[in-house]
């Protein structure tokens, strides 16, 4: 029978090939290398969260998730069948549109901070014409939701940088 180990001459001790040489028993090379245990994905995750954080608070992300979330809850409550959309004409299609609308203008502040103007206005315009088209703005929840995301991505503004300790002067906003 083959064995994976070798006997050595002296002492019959068995010794293992090069292959498990490399590694020790809590998952690391010799090397220091991780090869995906725990503390990996820890370290990922972490690196993760850090982009995550860093990238929100260059955008007017809250902003453009209540836009999104108010969109959605307009466009939640305008779906019927294609059948009745076709029949009713323009009428059945501008809940679809509007709330389309409210998602585009929650993503694109986000995407391109410089927009948060006017993407911010026209969202919430169309949230207040939500209230007409579509079910009272998705029974006014869709319009609320949207007229909250639209005044804060036109509020947002770049996080200013602090004002150095000796000095009284007031800093100049940085924009992103």
């Amino acid at each position: 029978m083959l064995s994976r180990g070798r006997r050595s001459r002296e002492g019959g001790r068995e010794e293992r090939g090069s292959e498990e040489n490399g590694k020790e028993e809590n998952g690391r090379e010799e090397n220091g290398r991780e090869n995906g245990g725990p503390r990996g994905a820890y370290a990922r995750l972490r690196s993760a969260y850090v982009w995550f954080r860093a990238f929100r608070r260059t955008r007017p992300f809250w902003g453009g998730v209540w836009m999104v979330a108010g969109g959605w809850t307009v466009l939640k409550f305008s779906l019927s069948s294609v059948q009745l959309i076709v029949s009713t004409g323009f009428g059945g299609v501008a809940g679809y549109l509007v709330g389309g609308g409210m998602i585009l203008c929650g993503l694109i502040p986000i995407a391109a901070p410089r927009q948060r103007y006017t993407f911010g206005l026209i969202g919430c315009v169309l949230a207040v014409v939500s209230l007409v088209v579509s079910n009272l703005g998705g029974f006014l929840l869709g319009m609320v939701l949207g007229v909250l995301g639209g005044s804060m991505l036109v509020g947002w503004g770049a996080k200013r940088p602090r004002a150095a300790a000796g000095t009284g002067a007031v800093p100049e906003a940085v924009e992103a």
